[in-house]
């Protein structure tokens, strides 16, 4: 697939711009405004996602926040990885970040950064909150600490750990960092107010205890900050100027002023907040994803049934859809739900322009045509894209057995199916007029066969007479046609509010994915580059899937064509 890095200009004021119009939101008017008042001199923005599993359509949006905040007013976006638990983090999904943000267009340059960086320096600021008497280390039993944080409505109560001593306390969280107590015995909490109407201003933890191998640092760190700890200090490290994050995180800005305010940080950051993406049919909790994956619900990361960047990918989606939906989408506060058929109109207005056509027959029914000469072939010209002749063409094998769709032969038809049907004449793709003359079926009664005549002046699908017909059917020949496996994607949920009654996996869509076999496409179809969507004519979007090797040939439905007949039999 291809990594189109969005590319920038530059504006007479010297500042760069994106090369698309990306239009404006309250995040923009926001870095506009600190620009002009001086309050920043430049944009620093970074982008810092968990490495506990791949990146899914929620963090696209995210990402294309951060790097076009950052390529709009000339400033830089960092990429950096929130590596503070050791127990979820592999390196297989720091490898896959990066290679989805550079593939979704976006690169970090020489800002390429993790929390894991900064573990010397926030754990000398840890002991400077317990040197100013602002944190203190608790033995209370996680349990009991949760009881002691009270409710919404009710004050927390202190730990009886509260009042150690500054002494006490640097010695306790020394002996954390040397190994001396086992997994969960103490964590070292700030010391704020129990009683504060914000829950996270309750004395937050900022360290625990996790004796668990980290993938970058290894065996040297037994104690691990909390994301509260680390991303603020990281931002301040970094010269963050603005923090965006989604909006379950407001509640916790308190805790990140208060942090700012309290510790020798090099910088203060400040953090702002939008509405994170959520899609009709589709899930974007990392838990739940990492569970369709763990209970074998789908085949990996890289489903293409899967919201994972790593998995549209598969599926055929180009970036550029991507990128076209997270602007259509917008950046807003308020919360709302995304229809996914936007995701599917950005990827079919994305494709339709620039990907090539191909003929392919997923449930091939045989087409005989009598008066066309046996052991016969020619070749036929057909255009790679009808509406650009810079795309060329490419020659079409035509001959006397031919393979149609099945769904486009019925034998007693409606009065508005204009395929084929007994004696109805219809158009051949790049190819010729003909008539169905005659059903072959089974024993069983199942059409096996149609046999047709051809008129052989409406070569290249032109009327020789002027006559029309109302149908053109996409056809392969049976000389040449390749075997083909076509699977054929469907919403993964078959609810638009998946876990709305209850667990999200009990609205499974059994019917998420069907393996059609047996399918017969063009020779033209065997250079396919995996990854590459082109348009099978009449029937949708699809890539080749990494599966396809030499001697098997395996397509995805990247998103289908809109189904006018489909719309005519929905009609009462």
């Amino acid at each position: 697939m291809e990594n189109d890095t969005v590319r920038t200009g530059t504006t007479g004021t010297g500042r760069e711009v994106a090369a698309a119009d990306t239009g404006r939101d309250f995040i923009r008017d926001i870095v506009q405004s600190d620009l002009e008042a001086g309050r920043v001199q430049s944009v620093v923005t970074r982008f810092p996602p968990e490495p506990n599993g791949f990146l899914h359509l929620g963090h696209a949006k995210s990402i294309c926040l951060n790097f076009g905040v950052a390529q709009d007013f000339g400033g830089r976006c960092h990429l950096r990885f929130d590596d503070t638990n050791p127990v979820k983090e592999e390196q297989a999904f720091i490898d896959a970040i990066q290679r989805d943000v550079h593939w979704l267009g976006f690169d970090w340059g020489m800002h390429l950064h993790h929390a894991s960086d900064y573990f010397e320096q926030l754990y000398e600021w840890a002991e400077h909150l317990i040197g100013t008497g602002k944190a203190y280390v608790d033995d209370t039993p996680p349990e009991a600490m949760r009881a002691q944080r009270g409710t919404l409505t009710e004050p927390g109560q202190n730990s009886p750990f509260r009042t150690r001593s500054i002494d006490e306390n640097l010695d306790l969280f020394r002996r954390m960092r040397a190994g001396e107590f086992p997994n969960g015995a103490r964590v070292l909490r700030a010391k704020i107010d129990m009683a504060s109407g914000n829950m996270n201003l309750r004395d937050p933890v900022l360290y625990r205890i996790l004796h668990a191998t980290h993938p970058r640092t290894g065996d040297a760190w037994c104690i691990y900050p909390t994301y509260d700890f680390a991303h603020g200090q990281s931002d301040a490290i970094e010269g963050i100027t603005h923090s965006v994050c989604t909006l379950e995180f407001e509640d916790h800005r308190p805790l990140y002023d208060w942090f700012i305010e309290n510790l020798p940080v090099p910088s203060r950051p400040h953090q702002y907040e939008f509405a994170r993406l959520n899609l009709t049919y589709t899930v974007l909790s990392k838990r739940h994803l990492t569970r369709l994956v763990r209970e074998g619900h789908v085949s990996g990361w890289d489903d293409p049934r899967m919201p994972t960047l790593a998995g549209i990918r598969r599926r055929g989606v180009p970036a550029a859809a991507l990128r076209e939906f997270v602007r259509r989408v917008g950046v807003a506060r308020a919360y709302s739900v995304v229809d996914v058929a936007m995701l599917d109109s950005a990827v079919r207005d994305t494709l339709n322009p620039v990907a090539e056509r191909r003929m392919a027959v997923l449930r091939p029914l045989k087409l005989i045509i009598e008066n066309y000469p046996e052991g016969q072939t020619e070749k036929l010209t057909a255009m790679n894209h009808p509406d650009n002749p810079d795309a060329g063409s490419r020659e079409i094998t035509f001959g006397r057995e031919l393979y149609v769709e099945q769904e486009d032969f019925m034998e007693n038809p409606p009065k508005k199916f204009f395929r084929l049907s007994p004696g109805r004449e219809v158009r051949l793709r790049w190819g010729y007029f003909v008539t169905c003359r005659e059903i072959v079926k089974d024993t069983n009664g199942t059409v096996v066969a149609l046999r047709c005549t051809y008129d052989p002046a409406s070569k290249g699908g032109n009327s020789p007479d002027g006559r029309k017909v109302q149908a053109t059917l996409h056809w392969v020949a049976a000389a040449d046609a390749v075997q083909a496996e076509v699977r054929l994607y469907s919403h993964l949920f078959n609810r638009p509010d998946p876990g709305a009654d209850g667990d999200a996996l009990d609205d499974l869509n059994p019917q998420s994915l069907d393996v059609l076999t047996g399918c017969l496409v063009e020779p033209a179809l065997q250079c396919a580059r995996i990854g590459e969507a082109v348009q099978f004519e009449r029937n949708g979007y699809f890539a080749a899937d990494p599966d396809t090797r030499p001697d098997r040939l395996v397509f995805n439905r990247t998103v289908g064509l809109r189904d006018t007949w489909a719309k005519v039999q929905a009609r009462p």
